[in-house]
């Protein structure tokens, strides 16, 4: 019996891409029995499982369109000089991220959701993955969003968890581990040849983390394929947007849309391709 899950992989602010790309798959009548989510893919999946439908998609939309930086990375100048002084584990608190989730989640467990949902955290002295499928949701979602450095670790049944795009961004293997047979991919995007060179010290290191994270969702795609039948939505490529900027959200979202339609045009459901946005090529 065949058992569809969504995958939403981590990626910052591109994680409004994966919005957009919700609104068409589920506008589309594509049904997954469970998701999967990691670090901002984790925040889709969980706000998605609970109104797993045309209003839930267009709900995570306007969440997306509404969040500034200041509500997820209050920078302040404070707090970087201490860094730079040795002086804390982290940059921020994550008492704003808290209060957002808190919002939209409350109280609600991650059993409550309509749809089934796991979360994947990252284990800080391990480096193992975790992964959250009860409990609370606003806890589950805050320690899979835990960028080190940036974010303090957070407690959970005897872990301190960190964000989980560090053991798995993309967790397909995780969802073929849970039962499915079929994996919708929701990627957030990666550099490509286009892409303008990156300025300053934080670009340089997101620019290399996203080489990185690119590399493995190539390479874990080749080792799954004979797992499941896995369909990746279409990346956007060109991609020039840092994933600390929250400023043109809306942007990525409607440009993930249209991206999205084409490729169900296409019949992108049925092909198990590799994308090319996802290797190394030049335009």
């Amino acid at each position: 019996m065949e058992k569809t899950a969504f995958v939403f992989a981590g990626g910052g602010s591109l994680g409004a891409i994966e919005a957009g790309m919700l609104r068409e798959l589920t506008a589309s009548g594509v049904r997954p029995d469970f998701l999967v989510g990691a670090s901002a893919g984790a925040i889709n999946s969980v706000f998605f499982a609970y109104q797993p439908h045309t209003a839930g998609a267009m709900r995570l939309e306007f969440l997306w369109r509404g969040i500034r930086r200041q509500q997820i990375l209050p920078w302040s100048i404070l707090s970087l000089l201490g860094a730079f002084r040795g002086k804390g584990s982290h940059l921020v608190s994550s008492a704003k991220l808290r209060a957002l989730l808190y919002e939209h989640f409350g109280n609600r467990t991650l059993e409550d959701a309509d749809l089934p949902v796991h979360v994947v955290a990252t284990e800080m002295r391990t480096g193992n993955e975790i992964v959250i499928s009860s409990g609370s949701a606003v806890d589950a979602v805050l320690a899979s969003t835990a960028i080190p450095g940036v974010f303090p670790p957070v407690p959970l049944n005897g872990n301190m968890l960190i964000d989980g795009g560090v053991a798995n961004n993309t967790p397909i293997s995780t969802a073929i581990r849970l039962g499915a047979t079929r994996v919708i991919v929701l990627a957030t995007g990666f550099t490509c040849a286009e892409r303008r060179q990156p300025k300053g010290a934080l670009e340089h290191a997101m620019s290399a983390l996203n080489l990185l994270v690119a590399r493995q969702l190539v390479s874990d795609l080749e080792r799954w394929a004979s797992h499941a039948a896995i369909a990746v939505v279409a990346p956007l490529c060109p991609l020039d947007v840092s994933p600390y900027d929250y400023s043109q959200c809306g942007l990525l979202i409607d440009r993930a849309a249209a991206e999205t339609r084409r490729w169900l045009e296409a019949g992108g459901l049925d092909s198990h391709d590799i994308p090319g946005a996802l290797r190394v090529h030049s335009h």
